[in-house]
């Protein structure tokens, strides 16, 4: 996940209630298996404000970002569908950084893989088709993964209804002809890579996730690690007004994460395992620039640095939080149970056999480490090697349920509906490619076979000066991203993993068709056309500007880690006069919303 003139929080898109002696306005969040007690809630608020005032009132209905039929159907049901007005608020897209879109949707991953929602999908192609609208056709739409095909599905009927529709105007048909600023859409379904969301993450950004979590580009720190915010005279007045709005009593203090911290723009991507060395360095130069007043001689210099005095601050303001989160964080990564849990993490990713870190998963179980952090564990072991052993699977079972508590049973059960944590003797396990084989190609992601192919493991990465996107985990390049590679730097990849760089020119997943085959899900390469006249007539008004844009679409979530992972692509083809990547995502990848289900 993920984060008006309503007065409405809108990256959270919470429930809210403005009342007043005339009126009454909620705006919702369109979620199907929300909507029941939501509108159980509302319309008892419009009955009572009905009931208990003598004034009349007017009642408008929001819902975020679609109407829907069953929405309409409870309020019916509830009796109050003539007494308020309602209406969309068609809002998709939320620009979380200069290059990440997010729809924000939180419980996207829990929808499509646990539910079945297909929502999720049609929201991300009503976003994309608005996208299209604007600046025309993606010429090339190419993607991997059951729901990603949907959305490519999704995306052309659209485009058909649109141009069979009769109030279709030339204008807008002519917007539905290729662009020429766009070079392709890639769309990745979560569901090819469940380990990478899995594995725990090593930038800095990934890390303060990890720690803290991080909402709409925000996390809540203890004001001891961080210290206190600035006074709120010293603050701007809107600055001021919001924090007293949304005070509470605790000592909690919001961060924001975002470029317009020049400091933490350049920490996030980088591995933590530098981010010390980094910080002293600005540390030093920090004083270096304070003690420089006391070299000034004359009135200019002296209103050079006073006119440079509140920048100083504002760093010296920064450099004192990032220092606190990070020896927070190095109190968190320099526990034995982190190791330990790394260490496993990073042994099943390279393919060391299961069954020797079976000792130390029961010992974790043992010392009572997270039921997450077990569990992240389990599923990782499951979805390398084609399920975990009977005799082991049910081990594990018994002594989850002993240590952590019978009511996790539901817990187990969602993992298995979602099969991530699965035993080899079940039917759904049988489609997982088993260590060592290329087989069932389609069904299941055959993590063993990739791994090698598409050399998911790089035993040399520079954390200081990158040389692969494997620096994000210190060794393991994500697979979701390695695919992005098979599209974007075919010659880069080919080079690693067959020692021949040559691509002859080839788009889409030529080079890399035979691998691709033993990802999950369906694989797609799609040209989109519009007529000729349209075509020459963007090309006419748009200019030939050489700099294109790629946009890397997740459906289903995406970690802070493959986001640093595709700007790392990014600014590689940047500097090869390539076209530029904009990720573009449906949430953050967040499977432990799953993982800690407590429901059926």
């Amino acid at each position: 996940m993920p984060h008006s003139s309503l007065s409405v929080s809108e990256p959270e898109r919470k429930s809210h209630l403005t009342t007043r002696s005339y009126g009454a306005t909620y705006v919702e969040k369109t979620c199907g298996r929300c909507h029941h007690n939501v509108l159980t809630f509302h319309s008892a608020q419009i009955r009572r404000l009905q009931r208990e005032n003598q004034t009349g009132h007017d009642f408008h209905i929001f819902w975020v970002p679609r109407r829907t039929l069953m929405a309409d159907k409870l309020l019916e049901e509830e009796g109050v569908l003539g007494d308020a007005k309602i209406t969309e608020l068609p809002l998709f897209f939320f620009p979380l950084e200069k290059d990440v879109l997010s729809l924000e949707l939180e419980d996207s991953f829990k929808d499509l893989y646990l539910y079945k929602d297909p929502t999720p999908t049609f929201l991300l192609a009503k976003a994309l088709m608005g996208i299209q609208q604007a600046h025309g056709l993606f010429p090339r739409m190419v993607g991997k993964g059951d729901n990603a095909k949907r959305v490519a599905e999704l995306l052309t009927r659209m485009r058909q209804e649109q141009l069979a529709g009769e109030d279709a105007s030339e204008a807008s048909k002519m917007g539905l002809t290729p662009s020429t600023t766009t070079e392709s859409v890639i769309i990745i379904d979560r569901e090819v890579d469940l380990v990478t969301p899995l594995l725990t993450q090593l930038t800095y950004e990934g890390l303060i996730d990890e720690v803290f979590g991080i909402q709409n580009n925000q996390t809540d720190v203890d004001s001891t690690i961080v210290g206190a915010p600035a006074p709120a005279a010293a603050q701007p007045a809107s600055t001021a007004a919001a924090a007293a709005a949304t005070s509470v009593p605790t000592r909690k203090r919001k961060i924001q994460l975002d470029s317009s911290d020049k400091l933490f723009d350049q920490l996030r991507d980088t591995n933590f395992a530098i981010v010390g060395g980094l910080l002293h360095k600005v540390a030093r130069r920090l004083r270096s620039d304070y003690d420089s007043r006391h070299t000034s001689q004359t009135t200019a210099e002296l209103k050079d640095f006073v006119s440079k005095l509140p920048g100083y601050q504002a760093e010296q303001a920064s450099l004192k939080v990032h220092t606190g989160l990070t020896e927070e964080i190095i109190n968190y990564t320099g526990t034995e149970v982190f190791n330990k849990l790394l260490e496993v993490q990073q042994n099943l990713a390279a393919g060391a056999d299961p069954s020797s870190q079976y000792d130390a998963i029961e010992e974790l179980i043992a010392r009572d480490t997270a039921l997450p952090d077990v569990l992240r564990l389990l599923c990782i072991y499951s979805c390398i090697s084609g399920g975990i052993k009977t005799k082991e699977y049910d081990q594990f079972r018994r002594l989850i349920l002993q240590g952590y508590g019978h009511q996790h049973l539901l817990t187990l059960q969602n993992l298995d509906r979602l099969q991530l944590f699965l035993s080899r003797s079940s039917p759904l396990a049988s489609m997982i490619p088993m260590t060592g084989s290329s087989g069932g190609t389609g069904t299941k992601t055959n993590y063993t076979y990739l791994r090698k192919q598409l050399r998911l493991i790089v035993d040399e990465v520079s954390e200081h000066d990158p040389n692969d996107i494997a620096y994000v985990y210190s060794g393991y390049a994500p697979l979701s991203v390695r695919l992005v590679q098979c599209i974007l730097q075919k010659q880069y990849l080919l080079t690693i993993t067959k020692g021949n760089g040559v691509t002859g020119g080839s788009q889409g997943w030529k080079g890399f068709d035979e691998a691709v085959k033993h990802a999950r899900g369906a694989t797609f390469d799609e040209l989109q056309k519009g007529e000729d006249k349209a075509v020459k007539a963007r090309a006419l008004l748009s200019g030939n500007g050489n700099k294109k844009t790629v946009f890397v679409v997740f459906v289903g979530g995406i970690t802070f880690t493959e986001i640093a992972a595709l700007r790392y692509i990014a600014k590689k083809e940047e500097g090869q006069s390539r076209p530029s990547v904009l990720a573009r995502v449906s949430g953050y990848a967040n499977i432990f919303s799953c993982v800690q289900l407590g429901e059926a």
